[in-house]
């Protein structure tokens, strides 16, 4: 695409400028708060339905994730949008049976949830696990995209471009706290969603229109379902793995839940879960789509697509006009800051509450916010000094690092959604289960990482579809848990009052408007009936 224009760094400056003023008024708020652990971590925990999920949207699209997605719908399709899609369903889950025992036990992280609901260890095992990934993985891989945007996209080098979106993303995310994120997160999701329409837009009058764009490719490029042997995306899988995985991240992950746990009241967390259901139908048409244009402006010989990643920033390049170029750069770094700032945000949570005011339970709410801050600028530090690691490291080992995640969420899935369902379960089972599915998960990682290994059955074990070893792992992880937990004495009172769904005790229940909760239910179907004329017409 080339250096941009001048007005295009003129949009992207007052995109920039605008992040700050939003970012400086958030942290004025912060400043003029209570000053507490809750103000700094959740924000006070008085966050809108609007701000919840246009955050929980943003925080999820990063840059690497916008451009992954095009690239995928120009190698083979919109299958890959099924992720975006499902992800609706998994958010109602999250505002109709997570988020009243998350509020409900007033938590600050994940981990602290799991202690509450089984023990001390359990606690332990998903604070490690979180902190080890979002540092190893999300972080770097964030900086990294940032890099990649600004040299690609930009014309500055990789290691100016990274630099500049870690401090700018850094500073605001160590002086404003959460509050800070959430508000920046709801602007940005206004950048992010105009400049990937405006792409849309214009790829599909470039094509022809919807019409010129169906003729273009083959029909299975245009189907969401795959049969049961495609590779990547077969149909057993998106319906019966894909949503394992989404329990994980939409319903258990700090990175996403802190969102949730940050707002005014269960009624506003539910709506902003309902909201961010509605925002995740438009990856499908504003993300994935543009790839399959960029794939059949290939076809027909008016677009160079030397690989499927490019599709973006080729249409980008292509076809978009001075200015509106500026507006699809901010979104792309509206994406990445987003992201980027939620990560520092969560992990910092995860260190301050679960391992600093765990060791030391004594320290006062200052002492807490400044270490807060204090590990915020570390993991900005670490962020940038891991990236030249990230070079020697082969592309294949650090896709099989990042696969990570969706070896180990099966057991976590399992530990927390049979946890609030039935009260029987207890400490030992989820312990059992958790250690059970992290020994299965990682001996796929080696296998995988080990050609020499694949042998025999394996063989086998290194092959099955991920999402396939998904469903095999939950069901595994969860027999573990009931069948240990069945066998050992059941979970004292405390562990399953007002913690699972049939220990609620009524004055728990009136903290919700039944106004808001018809309201809800009434959003709930419509989004599900949305979800359902998708996958319908996209068959």
């Amino acid at each position: 695409m080339g250096v941009l224009a001048s007005l295009d760094w003129v949009v992207v400056g007052i995109y920039f400028l605008v992040v700050f003023g939003v970012a400086i008024a958030a942290w004025l708020r912060q400043r003029a708060g209570r000053g507490t652990s809750q103000d700094y971590f959740l924000a006070g925990r008085d966050a809108g339905w609007f701000l919840v999920g246009g955050s929980l949207f943003a925080s999820n699209i990063g840059s690497e994730h916008l451009v992954g997605l095009a690239g995928t719908g120009a190698a083979s399709g919109v299958a890959v949008a099924q992720f975006e899609i499902l992800a609706s369903l998994i958010l109602l889950l999250l505002g109709w049976l997570f988020v009243p025992f998350y509020l409900r036990s007033g938590v600050f992280t994940m981990p602290e949830f799991l202690e509450r609901r089984y023990s001390e260890s359990a606690r332990w095992y998903l604070a490690v696990i979180s902190i080890v990934g979002y540092v190893l993985t999300k972080i770097s891989v964030t900086i990294a995209a940032g890099g990649i945007v600004f040299e690609a996209l930009m014309g500055i080098d990789f290691w100016t471009g990274a630099l500049v979106v870690v401090v700018i993303t850094g500073i605001y995310t160590i002086f404003g706290g959460l509050r800070a994120v959430l508000y920046t997160d709801l602007m940005q999701m206004f950048v992010l969603i105009g400049g990937a329409m405006a792409v849309t837009f214009v790829g599909l009058n470039a094509i022809g229109g919807w019409e010129g764009l169906q003729q273009a490719v083959e029909p299975g490029f245009l189907s969401l379902w795959k049969p049961v042997s495609d590779p990547n995306f077969p149909w057993t899988g998106i319906l019966f793995g894909a949503p394992i995985l989404g329990v994980w991240y939409w319903c258990t992950d700090q990175f996403i839940v802190q969102r949730v746990l940050a707002a005014h009241n269960p009624d506003h967390a539910r709506r902003g879960t309902i909201f961010a259901g509605f925002l995740k139908l438009l990856p499908l048409f504003i993300f994935v789509i543009p790839g399959v244009i960029a794939y059949a402006l290939a076809q027909q010989n008016r677009l160079t697509l030397a690989q499927p990643d490019q599709a973006l920033p080729a249409l980008v390049g292509a076809l978009l006009p001075i200015g509106v170029r500026g507006l699809v750069v901010a979104g792309l770094l509206a994406a990445l800051m987003s992201s980027l700032s939620a990560v520092f945000n969560s992990t910092s949570t995860l260190i301050t509450i679960d391992i600093y005011k765990k060791l030391k339970p004594a320290a006062s709410e200052r002492r807490l916010v400044l270490v807060g801050q204090l590990t915020t600028g570390l993991l900005v530090i670490f962020g940038l000094a891991w990236i030249p690691f990230m070079k020697l490291i082969s592309g294949q080992l650090y896709q099989y690092l990042q696969s990570v995640q969706a070896y180990i969420s099966p057991p976590i899935a399992a530990v927390f959604l049979i946890g609030v369902l039935w009260k029987r379960v207890n400490a030992r089972g989820a312990i059992a289960s958790l250690i059970t599915g992290f020994v299965l998960g990682m001996a796929r990682l080696v296998v995988e990482i080990a050609p020499a290994l694949q042998v025999g059955f394996l063989s086998t074990y290194a092959r099955v579809n991920f999402l396939h070893f998904a469903i095999i792992l939950f069901v595994i992880c969860t027999a573990v848990l009931v069948i240990v937990s069945l066998a050992t004495p059941p979970p004292p009172a405390a562990k399953v009052t007002n913690l699972t769904f049939t220990t609620v005790e009524p004055t728990a229940v009136a903290e919700s408007d039944p106004r808001w909760r018809a309201r809800d239910l009434a959003l709930s179907v419509l989004l599900v009936v949305a979800v359902g004329l998708v996958w319908i017409y996209f068959s």
